[in-house]
């Protein structure tokens, strides 16, 4: 092949090569014979001059990092498996590329640490109960921690905690014994009423006597009215007054 058809060949392979296609949601950090350009370049067409330019691409979306299974020690003293997930995105390319040499894998190492970190210093009930305050506080820590690598935590969600066997059924425990603490005071508080209840309902039968009797009387017509063999004798109450008198004197007893 002559040379006439080889060098523009060779030359249009360069060109080619020379030529990077970015996306809209993605940066370019050029190094020129080593030294970084002060500003990355993007989206759109972008001639890199090779070999004398490097060119590192970088997406501006946002990341989802799995954060695996830590085993944490909580500050009473209890071991839980809990894992969660990181949401972040570079917001300063040049840093992510200048500051760290993988921020992908040190922004994930960084969110085990701290998830263990955090999670240690709070109690079992605070773990189950206030995951929201929980998940704000691991995003400040890791936002401030990732803010000179150029990268801005948008979100931390803890998603699982996996408790013992002891654990859950200690739980399930106090769980049950509050519930019946609940419905003992409960059932206290409506025996407390009822007799208030009833205290007044006397007040006013003593005032009214003939309404004793009248209730005596409607309570034989609610046994009548059930089919059963009940037999009901009714008997005043001052003839057991009068019945208890006779006794006491007789045994000699004076009130």
């Amino acid at each position: 092949m002559s040379p006439f058809f080889i060098i523009p060949l060779v030359l249009l392979l360069w060109i080619f090569s020379c030529i990077h296609i970015l996306n809209e949601y993605e940066r370019g950090v050029i190094f020129r014979l080593g030294r970084l350009n002060p500003r990355p370049v993007g989206p759109g067409l972008i001639f890199v001059w090779r070999p004398i330019d490097r060119i590192v691409k970088l997406s501006l979306r946002v990341e989802t990092l799995d954060v695996p299974s830590q085993d944490v020690v909580t500050r009473d003293n209890v071991t839980v498996k809990v894992n969660a997930v990181l949401y972040f995105r570079v917001v300063e390319p040049i840093r992510a590329v200048v500051e760290v040499a993988n921020y992908l894998y040190a922004t994930s190492q960084l969110a085990q640490t701290t998830l263990r970190s955090v999670l240690g210093e709070v109690e079992l009930d605070q773990l189950l109960s206030e995951r929201e305050q929980l998940n704000l506080r691991l995003q400040h820590v890791l936002d401030q921690q990732t803010d000179v690598w150029g990268i801005k935590v948008n979100m931390v969600e803890v998603k699982q905690v996996d408790l013992p066997d002891q654990m859950i059924r200690a739980i399930a425990k106090q769980a049950e014994a509050e519930r019946e603490r609940r419905a003992k005071v409960i059932h206290a508080e409506g025996e407390f009423g009822a007799a208030a209840r009833l205290a007044e309902a006397a007040k006013l039968i003593q005032q009214e006597p003939a309404a004793l009797q009248l209730r005596y009387l409607q309570t034989l017509v609610e046994i009548g009215a059930e089919k059963n063999s009940t037999v009901v004798f009714p008997i005043p109450v001052d003839v057991f007054t009068a019945v208890t008198r006779i006794l006491k004197e007789k045994a000699g007893i004076t009130e």
